[in-house]
C-alpha cells in the first residue's frame, strides 16, 4: 500500500472524517513548488480551498503527504507534514490525481 493510500485510510478512521475531506493542492512560493493534501470542510462553511486561503485568523496552511521542489531545479523532498505561511503563497491550484497528469 502506498503512503498516500495509507494516509487516506488513517484519515477515514478519524472521528471527524465525515465532516472533513482532503484535497490535493499545488502551491508555489517565491522559491518552491509544493504539493500536498489540505483538510477542508466536507460541505458548507469553509468547504473550498479559497475559504481556507482567505481565513484571516490562519497564518499557516497545513499540508500532509507533501512534496517540496525548489524552483531552481534542486532535488524533490518528501514530508509527512508541512506548514506554509500564507503570506508566502504566490498561487494555489487543485493538483488532482498525479497519475492522470502527462
Amino acid at each position: 500500500m502506498s503512503s498516500a493510500a495509507a494516509s487516506e485510510d488513517a484519515f477515514a478512521k478519524t472521528p471527524h472524517a465525515g465532516d472533513e475531506r482532503r484535497e490535493r493542492i499545488r502551491l508555489e512560493t517565491a522559491r518552491h513548488r509544493i504539493e500536498g493534501l489540505i483538510v477542508i470542510a466536507a460541505d458548507g462553511y469553509r468547504s473550498r480551498v479559497s475559504d481556507v486561503l482567505n481565513a484571516s485568523e490562519r497564518d499557516f496552511l497545513t499540508l500532509t503527504d507533501v512534496t517540496l521542489q525548489p524552483l531552481d531545479g534542486g532535488a524533490v523532498e518528501r514530508y509527512e507534514f508541512l506548514a506554509v505561511a500564507r503570506a508566502h503563497v504566490v498561487y494555489v491550484v487543485a493538483a488532482g490525481d498525479p497519475s492522470a497528469r502527462s
